[in-house]
């Protein structure tokens, strides 16, 4: 299997009166077609790490590959173009555009792929499918449940494909039902040859993941 994400001795330090080690040497791999759970309490710095791991933030030291492209001495440009390219993002707190509805915000993440309008509209509607969303496809956010709008957030990460899923609790507003269909989303996506990374507190989660990375005041256990 390909190593589709790779971090080497990766540590971020948050400056102040009292320095914060957030996250503290930590070197992983996780590869193509693995569903990797990331645990650990509260304040552990799963959520830190998954912006290390996603190019939202750099880190005090240490490197992060994303298929063997290093992310060190990147340009914001073309940090934001690496993200483009190969990775997708599901956001804890969703991060949709009020103004546009479910279909224009999964389109949004086409949008510098050099598509035609009618390519971007079918692939999103595909990716709406994929999450049970398709009869919703022209409503706006303020008109969805926050378990619709998380699931517009994950048809907008699918969309474009990418060798690398990055999830932020992905099931935290979703029921049984849908939680129990998004995993098994995630586990088609991993055996299509994606790598999933999921920070997640659910057991049920972490237990059908591949592997589980536990963290604990910055450091991986």
């Amino acid at each position: 299997m390909t190593a589709v994400l790779a971090t080497e001795n990766l540590t971020k330090v948050y400056s102040g009166e009292v320095p914060v080690t957030a996250v503290q040497d930590v070197t992983i791999t996780v590869r193509s077609g693995e569903l990797v759970a990331l645990t650990g309490p509260s304040g552990s710095g799963k959520t830190t790490l998954l912006g290390l791991l996603g190019l939202l933030d750099t880190p005090t030291a240490g490197q992060v590959r994303v298929l063997g492209e290093p992310a060190a001495g990147l340009s914001d440009r073309q940090r934001t173009a690496l993200r483009a390219r190969l990775l997708g993002f599901v956001f804890q707190q969703f991060h949709l555009l009020p103004h546009l509805d479910a279909l224009g915000n999964v389109e949004a993440a086409l949008r510098y792929r050099g598509l035609r309008a009618d390519q971007r509209r079918r692939l999103a509607m595909t990716a709406l499918d994929r999450v049970g969303l398709v009869h919703r496809f022209d409503h706006q956010p303020a008109r969805l449940s926050g378990g619709e709008q998380q699931r517009v957030a994950i048809a907008r990460a699918l969309v474009t494909s990418p060798a690398l899923i990055l999830a932020d609790e992905p099931t935290g507003n979703l029921d049984t039902e849908n939680s129990q269909r998004l995993l098994a989303l995630l586990d088609q996506v991993a055996s299509d040859g994606a790598a999933v990374v999921v920070v997640t507190h659910d057991e049920e989660v972490a237990a059908r993941s591949h592997r589980r990375i536990v963290m604990r005041d910055g450091a991986v256990v």
